[in-house]
């Protein structure tokens, strides 16, 4: 949702796929494996790089270079490197599957995922969702949801989001009314009203609005929201207004939550540096700075060890 472009990982001039393929199969062949070399290579290669690599593997060697990697190396430092070798939206889908696979569902993968990325995005992830499961995301999605908090995730991932219809300061006005409305105004909420007009409109249209709501009502749109509304629903909607104002400071305190308190949420922590290595993490890590007055470098630094920290350091670029 960003304008911001801010990438950590950019690929590397006059790539050789078939010499990384070479250098990567000599890391793993023999007695010990080369770790520091899988990680030189993997976390300096964009990923249509790492695909051309894994191509390049199989044709020389006849063998599944995922597969090879997954032999090598254990704890989180494989799920650093599994998760740059996949295909973007095949690595989404596969957190989101598994966040809704076995007891209870994550909802705050769910919200992570699919309220904090375009429209273009959320139409690749549902595509590949259904190759990959051979189920559409929705339907599993509505199995492990309830309530509103369904009903705003259903419009996201059905392709409510107008994004062709251009900034429109009347329409910008109604819809803050509308909001108002349907909340701060009345006893009650009328989240309905919340789920249409935040599932629907642009990014920039949404920016407009809020502004307008700020005008109307006195308060910010999100301080609305938390005191308006509960739960999941709550958490949802404060994404998507957060990442329409400033998506790299929401994922850099989702990046803080996920390093705070008994233990390291690792998942979280590779699935946030790993997907956003080649979109925002730049602006991310600023972000970080500047809310938490430490670099993510040092936080990551203290939270992780040996080549799962090298990897996760070289991802996040110079300092």
């Amino acid at each position: 949702m960003s304008p911001i472009r801010e990438p950590t990982v950019v690929g590397i001039a006059n790539f050789n796929a078939a010499e990384d393929a070479a250098t990567l199969r000599g890391a793993m062949k023999g007695f010990g494996t080369d770790e520091q070399t899988i990680i030189d290579i993997l976390t300096s290669r964009s990923n249509v790089q790492r695909q051309a690599i894994s191509q390049a593997f199989t044709h020389e060697y006849g063998r599944d270079i995922i597969e090879d990697l997954k032999s090598e190396l254990g704890g989180h430092f494989e799920d650093v490197i599994i998760a740059l070798m996949l295909p973007p939206a095949e690595y989404l889908c596969r957190e989101l599957n598994n966040c809704m696979e076995g007891l209870g569902t994550d909802e705050q993968v769910l919200v992570e995922i699919l309220c904090t990325r375009t429209k273009p995005e959320i139409a690749e992830i549902v595509d590949t969702y259904e190759r990959l499961y051979n189920r559409p995301l929705a339907e599993h999605m509505c199995s492990e949801t309830s309530g509103d908090f369904r009903r705003l995730l259903t419009l996201i991932v059905t392709g409510a989001r107008d994004e062709e219809a251009g900034v429109d300061g009347a329409r910008a006005v109604e819809a803050a009314q509308q909001l108002y409305d349907a909340g701060e105004a009345k006893w009650g909420t009328d989240e309905e009203i919340f789920n249409k007009i935040l599932a629907h409109e642009s990014f920039a249209q949404l920016r407009l609005i809020f502004e307008e709501y700020k005008n109307i009502s006195g308060r910010t749109i999100e301080q609305a929201i938390k005191a308006e509304i509960d739960g999941e629903l709550k958490d949802a909607l404060s994404a998507i207004v957060e990442c329409v104002e400033n998506s790299a400071a929401w994922f850099a305190t989702r990046l803080r939550a996920a390093m705070q308190g008994l233990g390291t949420d690792d998942r979280t922590l590779i699935r946030i540096v790993v997907s956003r290595s080649e979109l925002d993490l730049g602006a991310v890590k600023r972000e970080y700075e500047r809310l938490y007055d430490k670099t993510l470098e040092s936080e990551v630094r203290g939270e992780t060890s040996g080549d799962y920290k090298r990897a996760l350091v070289a991802l996040l670029g110079p300092a």
